[in-house]
């Protein structure tokens, strides 16, 4: 009897340290900026917003001003959720209509 009682704590250990794993991937879902189309900034602005804060080559960033205007939105940037925070309230400094969310 001493021998099962001591097989039994054994196997209980044996999945709590294989469940362990399961739970890391799922804080690094990567959270986006998107931003959505609005009827009042020019094309040309929002064009040079995503390149003077995010540093996007002139091609990239009409490429995601033109998915917001045609499209209504565009992830324009991914990352922690306290970076994406930091781009939305950019974006609402430049005048524009951003939110963040969790990239699934």
């Amino acid at each position: 009897m001493g021998n099962v009682s001591v097989a039994t704590p054994m196997e209980i250990e044996r999945p709590e340290t294989t469940g362990e794993p399961v739970e890391v991937p799922e804080p690094d879902v990567p959270w986006v900026t998107v931003v959505h189309n609005d009827p009042v900034n020019l094309m040309s602005y929002v064009t040079y917003v995503f390149q003077a804060y995010f540093g996007y080559s002139k091609e990239k960033a009409k490429k995601l001003m033109l998915d917001v205007h045609h499209k209504g939105r565009a992830i324009v940037s991914s990352g922690t959720r306290e970076e994406m925070e930091r781009d939305v309230q950019a974006m609402h400094g430049y005048g524009l209509w951003a939110t963040l969310t969790q990239d699934r």
